[in-house]
């Protein structure tokens, strides 16, 4: 089952959230994303039940091999995206906010392109 846009960037916060804590949490999800609790906790037993993440006892949410995968992939591409656009010039927020939208929608052979690209350039 291919994984919507929401679930990717919940993966990607997850992913980022686990390098700056150590760990991660619903409630931590939450504040990140400025999302209320309810939603947080929807989108977390759909990403448990597609297996992309398992929470133990406690509430310590892990990113299974899956998980991981999808959250690495899109956190390379939103790095990747925000360099290209600070490089042309575009602001922090607007590279932030563009990169968010385009990580998503892109294709693995225009990134693969892009990355070709700009690496000469960085």
């Amino acid at each position: 089952m291919k994984i919507r846009e929401s679930g990717e960037n919940y993966l990607e916060v997850m992913l980022v959230l686990s390098q700056e804590k150590g760990y991660i949490r619903s409630v931590d999800i939450a504040k990140k994303l400025s999302f209320s609790k309810p939603s947080v906790s929807r989108a977390v037993s759909i990403l448990k039940r597609l297996g992309y993440i398992l929470i133990d006892d406690e509430g310590m949410i892990f990113l299974t091999s899956d998980g991981r995968k999808i959250a690495e992939k899109i956190y390379e591409r939103h790095c990747f995206l925000i360099k290209c656009f600070k490089f042309l010039g575009v602001s922090e927020k607007n590279a932030q906010e563009d990169a968010c939208k385009i990580e998503h929608v892109m294709s693995e052979e225009t990134f693969e392109k892009l990355r070709e690209h700009f690496n000469k350039l960085f």
